[in-house]
């Protein structure tokens, strides 16, 4: 974990506060400290007494590679690959991309040295990009009727292994609003913009100066945030699709969409209580955790792969944290503002340029095994502690945030729309996003930079 030389001071407040309390052993949300030699790691425990899976002998002592482009799962799938090993022979060696790289460079770059890994996990955008070229064709597995819905097909045939489903919206901590105002918290009574303004108006008006967390990194504000114009056109990824080709051709123009002006007023909303106003380029994306669990801010744009932050900042796994949408305007029966995104944000892609026959199979097998396996299906949810895109899965997430995602997909409240961009889209808008999040453009500035990028397209 990153430490930052500003925590100091708020080190010295908090040896102040236990003075004050009489060291009752109160958590103050601070991030815990990976090296502490007295934490006690929490390991979630497997039932490997029951395994039908079929595990296919000759398969024994071929060794396959997985890219991982997930970081906050790479422990857990190395546990998850001694497991597999363990079970079928089979070795699975977990390759992390280093931490500010590119996924797809990384692996372009393994298949230009000619050691591709044999299963790589992509953002699907990247699949998408180097499907036909380099990937096996998966259409033909038994996994994808369990998958229905979140399949990402490339001229009708399907190329990714769908890992999980991650959602993302406006992280809310029930118990700092009920602290904070008086009274019960009914996340399902705020259904409009102007609700949810009102909302932050009461919490500023009972002492919390500024409720809302707001990233500045380029991936959450071009990628997160920005994409709501694309994929709330219907909540379709062809609906995306549809409104990113209009935007390219020129045929819509981006002051022209509804959806555009929509998202600009809801992230006005969410400039003028960010709790970093002052200096949005200078967020701490750890500070915004501590301060969402702690209650210096009530809300977080963000996704539930945010929990592994907010649980270094003190949260825990009973807490009352979940999603509120993006709300768009003021129309009570419009889905954005009554639905959370959710998608399959993950994908597994199998080489099918170099791996020979054997890796391919014993790559196949791994994907069956987390699918089909009663410990695979374990240890994708339970270790993991990702949202299976399963439906023969019948585990549910433990953290609060995956669960409410997946109370969400249960209930036909979520929406599945993924807008497929190129591989720049997120760092190239969001540097614009980031120059309207400090005022140093307006609306028409940020627009024509949006029409600029696709016009390039």
């Amino acid at each position: 974990m990153k430490r930052k030389v500003k925590r100091k001071a708020v080190a010295a407040a908090l040896i102040l506060a236990l003075t004050a309390t009489g060291l009752t052993g109160c958590r103050f949300g601070f991030a815990s400290d990976p090296d502490d030699p007295n934490q006690v790691e929490e390991k979630v425990e497997i039932d490997t007494s029951i395994d039908t899976f079929a595990y296919d002998s000759a398969l024994k002592g071929t060794s396959i590679t997985l890219m991982n482009s997930k970081a906050e799962i790479q422990v857990a799938l190395e546990e998850m690959a001694v497991m597999f090993e363990e079970k079928s022979g089979v070795h699975v060696e977990v390759m992390p991309v280093t931490d500010g790289d590119s996924p797809y460079t990384k692996v372009v770059s393994l298949y230009n040295s000619g050691n591709p890994p044999t299963l790589s996990i992509l953002d699907t955008t990247d699949v998408i990009a180097l499907a036909q070229e380099k990937a096996e064709d998966l259409s033909a597995e038994e996994w994808t009727k369990e998958a229905e819905g979140y399949l990402t097909e490339v001229n009708g045939k399907v190329y990714g292994f769908p890992l999980c489903i991650e959602g993302r919206g406006l992280i809310y901590n029930k118990a700092v609003i009920e602290q904070t105002l008086g009274e019960t918290f009914d996340p399902a009574s705020i259904k409009t913009q102007e609700q949810f303004t009102a909302l932050l108006d009461r919490l500023v008006e009972a002492g919390m100066e500024r409720p809302i967390s707001m990233a500045k990194e380029d991936w959450s504000l071009g990628a997160h945030q920005l994409q709501y114009i694309y994929e709330t056109y219907d909540g379709t990824s062809d609906g995306a699709q549809q409104v990113i080709e209009q935007i390219k051709s020129g045929e819509l123009q981006v002051a022209d969409h509804q959806r555009t002006t929509e998202f600009l007023n809801t992230f006005d909303i969410l400039k003028k209580y960010n709790v970093a106003k002052g200096d949005p380029l200078g967020a701490d994306y750890d500070e915004m955790a501590i301060d969402l669990a702690d209650g210096k801010t009530a809300f977080w744009f963000n996704g539930n792969w945010a929990w592994p932050n907010l649980k270094e900042a003190g949260a825990k796994n009973e807490d009352a944290y979940g999603f509120l949408p993006y709300f768009l305007n003021n129309d009570e029966n419009d889905f954005a503002n009554q639905m959370i995104q959710g998608s399959p944000s993950k994908q597994v892609m199998l080489d099918g340029q170099v791996a020979d026959e054997k890796q391919k199979a014993a790559a196949k097998e791994f994907l069956n095994w987390i699918v089909y396996s009663e410990i695979g299906q374990q240890m994708l949810v339970k270790t993991c502690n990702v949202i299976p895109p399963f439906k023969n899965n019948p585990y549910q997430p433990e953290d609060p945030l995956s669960r409410d995602i997946y109370e969400h997909v249960q209930n036909g409240t979520a929406f599945n729309a993924s807008a497929i961009v190129p591989n720049d889209h997120w760092a190239v808008l969001g540097a614009a996003m980031q120059k309207y999040l400090a005022d140093r453009c307006d609306r028409a500035e940020l627009m024509a930079a949006i029409e600029e990028y696709w016009s390039q397209q």
